[in-house]
């Protein structure tokens, strides 16, 4: 498992944010800096000028009085102590010590300030000697910056309108990326198939152009394959039916009823070469909301009357937005091929949330496991695993395979526990 997002949007978004996070730390950090030794500049020469009054102010004092002043003249990071007091660390002159050099620049050359403690010391003091030769201790305890308690929400202000803003950004940007890869997804190659907006930067705009033109040219070859089929089986019609005349002529009725019936197996395999190449233009009928419930009863109670048994189990329960010719072509196509192999075939109705489910069950040898995907092709006959007695062009379930994907389900098939074949399509309840 993996922090780092898997799609193109959480990648960006997470690169994004955590450079302006990174941005907006090292800013804060400066900022804090530079505000750390202002006021430290400030506060040294604060010190200074303050600790100077203080001492003027103790001399004027009598030593009985001074006592008295001490609390008034204590400040938040230093105090006042007058007398002797016991030192726990050795004396040391000003030196480099900033606060020790800003007192002693303040009083002036009349007073000689020495330091107990080093710079780093969380608390050090500085001996003065008044003039009356009282000593007087300053005893610094110096605090950080104070932290106002507004920053921690204004940080998160920020940190959130960061994130807001490349949430936004990125979206906008790779919002047309999506589109592109839905399209892909359900590229339809009929005439009717709505273009991609071609906006958003230039790459995005220019790769909608270019699948737009990719779609039309799929859309172009179709048609030009489905009217080369036509046009074939028209030509073919005229020779077809010029044999069969001539068939009806010839005395030997054996060798007659040979030709008639190579001349029906051709003349159905051209118009099943027809049908399937019209299958990929399934999405120009327009979807409406039927009853899937009635369709499949009307389509079984049909088979019923020519004697052949097909029953319907289950129900939808609910109107399905979809193409119902194609849908019932599907079915007819998965029930033909059933009743081809066994001697019944039921139909199953179902459905979730989202999805309907229709399946085609028969009891027939089915179809070797490696082989399930390839009887899906269009011409790959597997007669040798069903029954060698049936004929057929191999077309049946590739067109039913082809109309499934232009309405936007799936086609799976399946062997049945216990013998027999599962042809399972699973449709969007709001299939487009």
């Amino acid at each position: 498992m993996t922090l780092v997002p898997r799609s193109l949007f959480g990648r960006v978004v997470l690169i994004l944010l955590c450079g302006l996070v990174a941005a907006q730390a090292l800013t804060f950090a400066l900022i804090w800096y530079e505000r750390a030794h202002a006021s430290q500049a400030m506060m040294l020469s604060y010190l200074g000028r303050d600790v100077a009054s203080s001492v003027a102010m103790l001399e004027r004092l009598s030593p009985a009085e001074r006592a008295g002043w001490l609390a008034k003249l204590e400040r938040r990071t230093y105090r006042y102590r007058l007398g002797a007091v016991a030192n726990s660390r050795e004396r040391t002159p000003v030196f480099d010590d900033p606060a020790a050099a800003s007192v002693a620049h303040s009083l002036g050359p009349g007073y000689q300030v020495e330091v107990e403690g080093g710079i780093d010391d969380a608390q050090r003091r500085l001996h003065v000697r008044l003039r009356d030769g009282t000593p007087l201790a300053i005893e610094l305890a110096p605090a950080g910056l104070p932290f106002a308690r507004w920053l921690p929400a204004l940080l998160a202000a920020q940190l959130g309108l960061l994130g807001l803003s490349c949430w936004w950004a990125v979206r906008l940007a790779t919002r047309p990326l999506g589109q592109l890869a839905r399209a892909a997804e359900a590229l339809t190659p009929s005439q009717g198939a709505s273009p991609l907006p071609e906006h958003g930067p230039v790459e995005v705009a220019q790769a909608a152009r270019s699948f737009n033109a990719m779609q039309a040219r799929i859309a172009g070859h179709l048609q030009e394959r489905t009217r080369m089929l036509a046009a074939i089986a028209h030509d073919l019609q005229t020779p077809v039916t010029r044999m069969r005349l001539r068939t009806e002529l010839m005395d030997d009725e054996g060798e007659r009823d040979k030709w008639q019936g190579d001349l029906t197996a051709m003349q159905a395999l051209i118009q099943e070469g027809i049908a399937y190449a019209r299958s990929a233009h399934a999405a120009a009928e327009p979807a409406v909301r039927f009853d899937l419930d009635a369709l499949l009863d009307a389509l079984a109670a049909d088979y019923r009357d020519a004697g052949q048994p097909v029953s319907v189990e289950g129900a939808v329960g609910t109107p399905l937005l979809s193409r119902p010719q194609a849908l019932r072509r599907i079915v007819t196509n998965l029930v033909d091929n059933g009743l081809k192999f066994a001697d019944s075939v039921t139909i199953e109705a179902g459905r979730d949330e989202a999805h309907v489910s229709i399946a085609v069950l028969d009891r027939g040898l089915g179809i070797p496991e490696d082989q399930l995907a390839a009887v899906l092709q269009p011409f790959y006959r597997l007669e040798g695993s069903r029954n060698a007695a049936t004929g057929g062009s191999g077309l049946g379930l590739a067109i039913a395979q082809e109309l499934a994907l232009a309405l936007g389900g799936t086609l799976v098939l399946s062997n049945r526990p216990g013998g027999g074949l599962s042809a399972r399509l699973a449709l969007p309840l709001q299939a487009g």
